[in-house]
C-alpha cells in the first residue's frame, strides 16, 4: 500500500514538483554525502522514516514504534525530500559508477519518479480511504505474527503504533475529498475488519504476550481502546458523511496511466499498441481454452466444462486444509523435473486472510523481508467468503478454489512463484535489489510459472489441469484489458464485470471483485505483461546460449536478480542487450 491531503493550491504545487529536473536550480542544494553507497543509505533511511511499515516488512526494526504521518505538511516534506534526492541522483549518474551501481541507480531513479507521480498525478492519498484505514492494522499485524523479538517486547512497540493511529485516522478525514463510490465501499469493508482485528484478534494476542504483566496489559488496553473507538467513529463517518458525497472518478486518464507504467515498470509503449498486445493474448488464450474444453467434453459449452471443474471445491471452513494438500505436490515436481532450485526445506504457513486485508483478492503470499534476521514465518493466505454473504455469492467465490485450480493458485503463490522468490531474497546482490520490487517482475514471474510448469508436464497431460491454467491466464488477460479501459476509455465497473464473465468465463462474483480491483489498481495488467516479457526473454536467452541453455539455470539466474524491471534483468543476463522486452 502507498499512503497518502487537501485543496487546489497545494495540489498544483505537488503536481509541479513531479517534473523531473533537467538542470540545477538557482539556489544550491544542501551539501550531500558523496558516493552512491551513501545515497542508497540516505534514500532508504528517508523512505523508512516516511513509511515505517516498509521498514518492518523489510526486516529493519529501527522504526517499529512509528506509523506514517500522512498530514499535509508531512506529504509536502516528502515531496521536497524526493525532489532533492532526484537532483543528487542526477549528479551521481553523470559521474562514473560501477556496473551494479548503474543498475541500482536506474532502479532508484524510477522509484522516485513513481512516488512523485503517485502523489502528484494519481493522488490516491486524496481519493482512497483504504490507504489510511489499512495502515495501522497492517503495521501491527506484522509485529504480532513475526517472532523477531519476545512477545512482550513486540507488545511494547505495538502500543506505540496504537498511539500513532488516531492521527492517521484524522489525516484521512482531513485529506479525503469526494472519492469514487468504489473506494468508499472498500473503506467500509476495511474499517469493519479493522474493528474486529483491534477489538478481538489483537486483544487476545496481547493478553498472551503480556505474560501476566498487569501493568503492560493495562498500558495496551489504554492505547487500544481509543483505536477501536476511532475506527468505529471512522466507520460512521464513511457511511454517513463520505458515502453520500462519494461521486468522484476512479479513472486516472491516459497520460497518468502511461506515466505510471513507465515509472514503475520501465515500459515505454503507446497506449494503442499496449492494448493491442493484451487483446491479442486474450484471444490466443481464449481460443486455447475453448479447444481444451472441447477435448474434455465436446458435448458441452466451454462454460459448462469449466463448471464441471469448479463444482469440485471445498467448503469455506475446509479451505485452509485443502490448500495445504497442494504444497507438497507442486514442490516435489520442481525438484523431480529440475525446473528451478528450491533453496530451503521450510514451508510457508497457510492461513485465512486477515479480515482487514480482504479487499477483493482470493490468495496472497506474505513473506518476511530480506533483512529479517530472526522471524522466518511466511504466510500463504487464502480468503474465505464473508459470513454475511448470500449462499449464491459464497458458492461463486469458492468456485475459484476448485480442486484443480487450487494447484495453479499454489504454483503462483508458493512453488515456484512468490514463496520461491522469497527464499532467494537474501541472495540478491545489492541492498537496492533486496528492497525493490516491480509488478511485471514479481507478479509476472508468478503468472509465468503457472503456464511454464504445465508446459513442463505438471498434471501429467490432464487437459483439466491445462484448462485450470488457462482459466487463470484469462483472468489476468481480462485484468490487462479492463484496467486500461476503466482508466482511459470510461468503462464502468459493471462493464468490466461483464467482460470478465463473457470473455474470461469467470463467475459473476469474481468478475465484480476483479473489476472493482481495477479501479484502485490501474496497472494490474502487470501479470500478463510480465509473463509475456519473461517468455520473450527466455527465447532470446535460449538463442544466445545455444547448446549451453538450461531451463533450470535460466530460472535460477532470473530469480536471483531480485524484483527489478525485466528490462534491467535482460541487461544483466545478456550483457549488451538493448532489444525490446515485448514482441
Amino acid at each position: 500500500m502507498i499512503p497518502f491531503y487537501r485543496p487546489a493550491l497545494v495540489g498544483v504545487v505537488l503536481a509541479a514538483l513531479t517534473l523531473t529536473p533537467t538542470s540545477r536550480p538557482a539556489t544550491a542544494d544542501p551539501a550531500a554525502p558523496e558516493g552512491f553507497a551513501a545515497f542508497v543509505e540516505d534514500y532508504y533511511a528517508a523512505l523508512f522514516a516516511w513509511d515505517p511499515t516498509q521498514a518492518t516488512y523489510a526486516g529493519v526494526h529501527d522504526f517499529d514504534e512509528k506509523l506514517s504521518d500522512l498530514s499535509l505538511a508531512s506529504i509536502r516534506r516528502r515531496v521536497e525530500g524526493l525532489v532533492t534526492m532526484q537532483r543528487r541522483l542526477v549528479d551521481l549518474r553523470e559521474g562514473k559508477l560501477a556496473t551494479a551501481d548503474m543498475i541500482d541507480a536506474e532502479v532508484l531513479d524510477h522509484a522516485i519518479q513513481a512516488e512523485l507521480r503517485e502523489i502528484g498525478m494519481v493522488r490516491d492519498w486524496r481519493r482512497n480511504p483504504v490507504l489510511y484505514l489499512g495502515k495501522s492494522a497492517e503495521a501491527i499485524d506484522l509485529l504480532m505474527k513475526r517472532s523477531f523479538a519476545p512477545p512482550a517486547d513486540r507488545l511494547k512497540v505495538i502500543i506505540a503504533r496504537l498511539k500513532a493511529t488516531p492521527p492517521l485516522l484524522a489525516a484521512m478525514q482531513a485529506n479525503i475529498d469526494t472519492p469514487p463510490r468504489e473506494f468508499t465501499d472498500l473503506g467500509i469493508i476495511v474499517a469493519k475488519g479493522s474493528i474486529s482485528f483491534f477489538r478481538t484478534d489483537l486483544s487476545i494476542w496481547a493478553k498472551e504476550a503480556a505474560g501476566g504483566d498487569a501493568k503492560l496489559l493495562a498500558a495496551f488496553e489504554a492505547a487500544n481502546t481509543p483505536v477501536v473507538e476511532g475506527f468505529e467513529t471512522a466507520l460512521r463517518w464513511l457511511q454517513t458523511e463520505l458515502l453520500p458525497k462519494s461521486k468522484g472518478k476512479y479513472a486516472i486518464g491516459a497520460d497518468a496511466y502511461l506515466r505510471k507504467l513507465e515509472a514503475e515498470e520501465m515500459l515505454d509503449i503507446p497506449l494503442d499498441r499496449l492494448l493491442a498486445i493484451g487483446e491479442a493474448n486474450l484471444k490466443k488464450d481464449r481460443d486455447a481454452f475453448i479447444a481444451t474444453a472441447k477435448q474434455i467434453d465436446p458435448t458441452k459449452t466451454p462454460a459448462q466444462v469449466l463448471k464441471l471443474l469448479t463444482d469440485d471445491h471445498p467448503k469455506p471452513d475446509d479451505l485452509v486444509v485443502a490448500t495445504r494438500g497442494t504444497i507438497e505436490r507442486t514442490r516435489a515436481f520442481l525438484i523431480e523435473k529440475k525446473i528451478v532450485t528450491v533453496p530451503s526445506e521450510v514451508r510457508p504457513t497457510i492461513a485465512e486472510t486477515p479480515a482487514f486485508m480482504r479487499t477483493g483478492g482470493f490468495a496472497s503470499m506474505d513473506t518476511p523481508g530480506a533483512f529479517e534476521a530472526k522471524a522466518t514465518e511466511a504466510f500463504y493466505y487464502v480468503t474465505p467468503p464473508e459470513k454475511d454473504w448470500s449462499p449464491q455469492r459464497k458458492t461463486e467465490h469458492m468456485r475459484q478454489f476448485n480442486k484443480t485450480g487450487m494447484d495453479i493458485i499454489t504454483i503462483h503463490e508458493a512453488y515456484p512463484g512468490h514463496y520461491l522468490q522469497f527464499l532467494n531474497a537474501k541472495q540478491y546482490p545489492t541492498k537496492v535489489r533486496k528492497l525493490f520490487t516491480c509488478g511485471t517482475n514479481v507478479e509476472g514471474w508468478a503468472h509465468y510459472t503457472e503456464q511454464m510448469i504445465v508446459d513442463e508436464g505438471y498434471g501429467g497431460g490432464d487437459p483439466r489441469m491445462r484448462l485450470a491454467q488457462l482459466s487463470e491466464a484469462l483472468l489476468r488477460d481480462c485484468r490487462y484489458v479492463v484496467g486500461i479501459k476503466l482508466h482511459t476509455e470510461g468503462w464502468t465497473v459493471e462493464q468490466g464485470k461483464q467482460f470478465f464473465v463473457e470473455q474470461g468465463f469467470q463467475e459473476p462474483e469474481v468478475g465484480f471483485q476483479e473489476a472493482r480491483r481495477g479501479t484502485y489498481n490501474p496497472t494490474y495488467l502487470y501479470y500478463t505483461l510480465g509473463k509475456l516479457q519473461i517468455l520473450k526473454f527466455r527465447e532470446d536467452y535460449r538463442k544466445a546460449k545455444g547448446a549451453d541453455f538450461s531451463l533450470q539455470k535460466f530460472h535460477d539466474e532470473f530469480v536471483r536478480q531480485g524484483g527489478i524491471p525485466i528490462k534491467l534483468i535482460r541487461r544483466i543476463m545478456l550483457p549488451g542487450d538493448n532489444g525490446p522486452t515485448l514482441e
